[in-house]
């Protein structure tokens, strides 16, 4: 239960529709029902849907930060270094520092000390421009794309296999669904996708 949810005062269950706690009729049951049929004598007004959709994503995001954690203990990276070796590759293997630090929203003279630790691992490296000898070009070097890939195909892994669960059509139902939800939350907030 988020705060928030937990805060706001009750709300009656729509019109024609009885509360129920979690399940929907499927066999299984995940760890959300439990909580959704705890806090809904707690608070009566609980939509059961909205708590159970809010808790699994929360639980998912979790479960697929910690495959990340671990698959980026595993190929030797840190965090920030993964980020910058995926911002990098997500610009074609080569980008201007500057580029670097607006797409990872840091500050430009941030970015130095990132690239600093990266050339040293042999992950990216640094050059004058072609076209212009003034302009550093930091590229993708092939073990440093051997380490983001490493990292990026343990997660992939983990998403196929939990999404593999469900249809091809199903899959592109929850996408959908999800989108509709994000394009109201981008819009309230205005910002991009999270950090």
């Amino acid at each position: 239960m988020t705060p928030a949810s937990a805060a706001r005062p009750p709300t009656p269950p729509p019109a024609g529709r009885p509360p129920r706690a979690g399940n929907a009729g499927n066999a299984a049951r995940d760890w959300t029902d439990g909580h959704v049929e705890r806090w809904q004598p707690v608070l009566p007004g609980l939509d059961p849907d909205i708590e159970g959709a809010v808790t699994r994503a929360q639980a998912l995001t979790s479960h697929l930060r910690r495959v990340r954690e671990r698959s980026l203990v595993d190929f030797g990276l840190h965090k920030h270094e993964f980020d910058t070796l995926h911002t990098l590759a997500g610009r074609g293997g080569r980008a201007a520092p500057s580029e670097l630090a607006a797409d990872l929203k840091m500050a430009p003279a941030s970015i130095t000390g990132r690239l600093d630790g990266l050339e040293q691992r042999g992950y990216v490296r640094r050059s004058h421009s072609a076209e212009d000898r003034r302009r550093v070009d930091v590229e993708l070097t092939d073990a440093g794309r051997a380490a983001w890939l490493g990292a990026l195909d343990v997660v992939g892994h983990e998403e196929y296999r939990l999404l593999g669960t469900l249809t091809a059509a199903e899959r592109r139902t929850l996408s959908d669904l999800l989108r509709r939800i994000m394009v109201v939350a981008e819009d309230a907030g205005k910002s991009g996708p999270p950090r």
